[in-house]
């Protein structure tokens, strides 16, 4: 995946996770963005990449998030892979 791409899925996903009355007041809460940052903090792909690991701490996020923008279930964890800090390191 491209990081544009990557960027592009993130977005998708946040304005899922800001659609999602229970679950958007979480993601403040976990990310410490304010109403007013979102617009500014939407282009950081850092930001972008902290959507994505809040998305993924739970299954049933990933899985409704999929099902409602029609995207592959592996497909936030490969835009994850691409995003600043993704890249998996190799220990050996």
């Amino acid at each position: 995946m491209q990081p544009e791409a990557a960027q592009t899925l993130a977005l998708q996903a946040l304005g899922w996770i800001a659609s999602e009355d229970q679950l958007f007041p979480l993601f403040l809460t976990a990310t410490g963005a304010t109403l007013s940052d979102l617009r500014q903090k939407a282009v950081d792909p850092e930001f972008l990449a902290a959507v994505l690991d809040f998305l993924m701490q739970d299954d049933r996020w990933v899985v409704a998030f999929c099902d409602a923008s029609r995207q592959a279930y592996t497909a936030p964890q490969a835009a994850r892979a691409v995003l600043p800090g993704g890249a998996v390191v190799n220990w050996t």
